[in-house]
């Protein structure tokens, strides 16, 4: 089973991908995650995603997710999409792609939240600046406020989590979201879950949906 979980920034898609993943065994790929490591290393994606908090142009994106799976799993099933596609655009390129290597995605899940939570939650949020480990001050908050319950690294928040930006990206996603969730219920695979409930009602729900695919 192929399967998409998407929802706006601050969602806890993240949350509830790794627990599907590793209850299902499915091959976990988080966009997110895998945007910025290559950020690191170019520094025109860098100033886009990380300094400016917007999208980057979706065959960019696509490209990036297809080389990723293209050298980790050459036959695409089991996958669980994190996070991607956030456009119509970039859905049809990897619906094609997927439909290319004789599979295809089965269900999307949508965690749907209000921008104000999202706010809340993302500028709440700090990372680890030495391993990349991710907490949130409300809800995942570390020992020490300063330091990384892992590593011992510095945390930092990051640029794009600053509220003024955290608003122009949910401006964004919305916008590039709207046609691809038409999209996706058009073709009947689209489930919607509240995710301002608990961490394991969301999952629950969830894996109910996933019993009926």
């Amino acid at each position: 089973m192929n399967i998409i979980i998407l929802g706006p920034q601050g969602s806890g898609k993240g949350t509830q991908a790794r627990l599907l993943s590793e209850k299902l065994g499915l091959f976990y790929v988080e966009s997110g995650g895998l945007l910025r490591q290559i950020a690191k290393n170019d520094p025109a994606i860098d100033e886009t995603m990380n300094k400016k908090g917007q999208l980057l142009p979706d065959d960019v994106t696509f490209g990036i997710v297809k080389n990723f799976l293209e050298a980790n799993l050459p036959k695409p099933q089991n996958i669980l999409l994190d996070g991607y596609p956030r456009s119509l655009r970039q859905y049809e390129l990897i619906r094609d792609y997927l439909s290319q290597k004789g599979t295809k995605i089965d269900i999307a899940i949508f965690l749907d939240i209000s921008d104000e939570e999202a706010v809340r939650r993302l500028s709440s949020r700090r990372i680890c600046a030495s391993c990349g480990e991710v907490y949130n001050m409300i809800t995942n908050p570390p020992k020490n406020p300063e330091v990384c319950d892992k590593c011992g690294g510095k945390l930092i928040q990051r640029e794009d989590d600053k509220p003024e930006l955290i608003q122009e990206r949910l401006r964004l996603y919305r916008g590039s979201t709207e046609p691809l969730v038409r999209e996706l219920e058009k073709e009947e695979i689209l489930v919607n879950v509240n995710g301002q409930q608990p961490i394991e009602t969301i999952f629950g729900q969830i894996l109910e949906k996933l019993n009926d695919v």
